[in-house]
């Protein structure tokens, strides 16, 4: 028996490949055209980013919980969000959450830990850039990390929230996220934590100049091996 996977989705495109990727993947551990039961709730993005632009964490963690509850009631038996930011609400939510949940960054730390990086640049909105997400949990790892400078910052999240969540992706805005990393890699780099949902969708790892820590496929898997049991927590 494999356990029934909940998301709980924010921005659509990322929730959508995070989605594709249990489904696409589910065969290689239950067999041909097979995979884990999953439901989905995605309350608008728009909610989400009026808390999160105005530094409403326990907002965040109320339309999470909301979601949360409705999985619940559809049987659902763990919880994942393919959202790096919104998991700066999660000690607002987390004992109060009807499910347990798999942590997106604590699974990209056991994948870097597992392939010997030990210093990964950090892409994703600004509010991830510059919030305590990645840097708690890869501080209590024992890793470094980088984020990018504020005006690469900037324009990052510029292309997250004007391009990428309408699944829009320029040439211009590709090569402008291979510089970055290239740069990461400049500044002693070994990886690059892909920590927004959607930037999979534009950078691919064989243009990348340092190997890419890919969260959202990182936590469709994880996803994977704890429904059908492969991993025990």
């Amino acid at each position: 028996m494999t356990k029934h996977i909940g998301i709980v989705a924010c921005s659509y495109e990322g929730a959508a490949l995070c989605y594709q990727t249990i489904c696409n993947e589910g065969s290689r551990y239950l067999g041909k055209h097979s995979h884990p039961e999953v439901s989905l709730h995605n309350h608008p993005l728009s909610e989400y980013m009026n808390c999160i632009e105005s530094g409403d964490w326990e907002g965040v963690a109320l339309l999470m919980l909301s979601s949360s509850e409705k999985l619940y009631k559809t049987g659902a038996e763990f919880l994942i969000s393919p959202d790096n930011t919104i998991h700066q609400a999660f000690p607002y939510f987390n004992k109060r959450s009807p499910l347990p949940w798999l942590h997106i960054a604590e699974e990209v730390a056991k994948t870097a830990i597992q392939n010997n990086f030990q210093k990964p640049g950090i892409l994703g909105t600004k509010f991830l850039m510059e919030g305590p997400v990645y840097p708690e949990i890869l501080g209590m790892k024992n890793l470094k990390y980088f984020i990018p400078g504020a005006e690469q910052r900037l324009r990052i999240n510029q292309i997250i929230f004007n391009e990428l969540v309408y699944g829009i992706i320029k040439d211009k805005s590709k090569e402008f996220l291979l510089k970055v990393i290239a740069d990461l890699k400049f500044k002693g780099c070994d990886s690059v934590i892909l920590g927004c949902t959607e930037i999979p969708l534009i950078v691919l790892p064989e243009e990348s100049a340092l190997p890419v820590l890919d969260s959202t496929r990182i936590l469709a898997r994880a996803a994977l091996k704890y429904s059908t049991g492969e991993e025990c927590r």
